[in-house]
């Protein structure tokens, strides 16, 4: 074992047991192929079983079982085993181990160590260690969360007011070197609002060209969060992503006005530039509530305006399947076949949990087998999923295995099934080309494809 090994197989999850498998061998009883394998590379295997080890009391069990992975100084290995002695009351043991990796330079360990010392109750010393790497956007947002505990909430404000530009705004990720003023207003607006200054908060983000991250708005979540409906309803009516608007309806929801809910998603799928995502929101509302009919119309009317998008097809079908009615699925693709004239793969699979819903899996079967790209590896997936689903477990492996190389972790999942482990391992343990060595001490900044 070397960490630039583990930790390309840990990223990319090829030639390695991963995670959601390790928990399939446990829950199939299967306990001491995962025992054996965490004292033989499977770095998932091992993990797993030193939780498992320090639940049941035998803590220096469990540290042995990691021991191999922490000699060979990979990150991941050394904070695995410091929440692992956190949680088992030995905090100042994982702080030293940490410390170490810190003070090495390692580019993950600072944030971590910083952490860790503030639930400890040093706050003032991770804050006082963060301070000089304002400008890295990780280590600030972790420096405003410590902030609050170690009672230095304006030394943190002041930090980032002094990198707010008064005039500029970035209108891209790469415009400018450090903390982005974007992301520094809505550190500062963080602090603004625990401190009880919500006007000012509000103030502060209103000034952002970027108002969304990862979907979520931030301005948005703090006014729904503050009970200040009125000014949110006046947000989400200029806020053109939709995401304000999301979250008035979330709050309506909440408060179980579901027909305002529904309006404001009406409102927003005809005016916002996320019309789609808008109407989807309105028919996983309308299903919710037990409106399901309504909810397939809602889709149907917008698979029709945008030209029958594949994803857009995947919530209709699956809502047709979910409201038991898996014919009304069918005939809608039936028909958008009959006017394309053709059906890729990536629209017919659509078609097989659908006729599965109807006990038609013979004839689902027989028209995958027939349809040109049958035997391609991405069909053997879908394939072997409706074989599975009917029970038919033995004949899904048969349909993977000559794809097993894309399809590893299907085919072992449904061999671990049969009780085939040795088959299962196998399958998931071929030979995957070694990453190149890195000149960057011994851990790996190189992407995982």
């Amino acid at each position: 074992m070397d960490a630039v090994d583990l930790d390309y197989r840990a990223r990319t999850q090829t030639g390695c047991i991963p995670p959601h498998l390790v928990s399939r061998f446990l829950e199939r009883g299967h306990a001491a192929e995962v025992e054996w394998w965490s004292g033989h590379g499977e770095w998932f295997c091992a993990r797993e079983w030193a939780r498992l080890l320090g639940e049941q009391g035998t803590q220096a069990e469990a540290l042995e079982v990691l021991t191999p992975y922490l000699t060979t100084g990979w990150w991941q290995a050394i904070r695995a085993t410091a929440e692992l002695l956190e949680s088992w009351g030995r905090a100042d043991e994982a702080i030293v181990l940490t410390r170490a990796r810190m003070e090495a330079g390692h580019p993950l360990a600072l944030e971590f160590y910083a952490r860790l010392l503030t639930r400890h109750g040093c706050g003032d010393e991770a804050f006082t260690l963060l301070q000089p790497y304002i400008d890295d956007w990780s280590l600030a947002a972790a420096l405003v969360d410590i902030a609050e505990e170690a009672g230095r909430d304006e030394e943190a404000a002041e930090l980032l007011v002094a990198r707010i530009p008064g005039e500029h705004r970035c209108d891209t990720p790469w415009c400018c070197r450090g903390l982005a003023p974007d992301m520094a207003i809505g550190l500062l607006a963080t602090i603004r609002e625990r401190q009880g200054r919500i006007d000012e908060a509000i103030a502060l983000l209103r000034t952002r060209n970027v108002t969304s991250v990862n979907g979520r708005d931030q301005l948005a979540d703090l006014l729904a969060r503050h009970d200040r409906p009125d000014q949110l309803r006046a947000y989400a009516a200029t806020e053109v992503l939709g995401h304000a608007a999301r979250r008035l309806a979330e709050l309506l929801e909440e408060r179980g006005d579901v027909e305002a809910a529904i309006a404001v998603y009406r409102q927003a799928s005809d005016s916002t530039a996320c019309r789609a995502n808008m109407t989807v929101q309105l028919a996983h509302l309308l299903a919710r509530h037990h409106r399901g009919d309504e909810a397939i119309e809602v889709m149907r009317g917008l698979a029709d305006a945008s030209g029958a998008e594949d994803w857009i097809l995947h919530v209709l079908c699956t809502l047709c399947t979910d409201q038991g009615r898996p014919e009304d699925g069918l005939a809608y693709l039936d028909a958008l076949k009959e006017r394309r004239g053709e059906e890729e793969w990536d629209l017919f699979w659509l078609r097989l949990p659908l006729m599965a819903a109807c006990d038609r899996v013979d004839v689902a079967l027989e028209q995958a087998w027939a349809h040109p790209e049958g035997d391609t590896s991405y069909a053997a997936r879908h394939i072997a999923e409706l074989l599975a689903g009917a029970g038919r477990t033995g004949e899904a492996v048969t349909v993977l295995r000559p794809h097993a190389p894309a399809n590893s972790h299907d085919l072992a999942a449904y061999l671990i099934d049969l009780g085939r482990i040795d088959e299962a391992i196998a399958a998931l343990r071929q030979d995957q080309p070694r990453p190149p060595q890195v000149s960057r001490g011994d851990w790996s900044e190189e992407p995982p494809f």
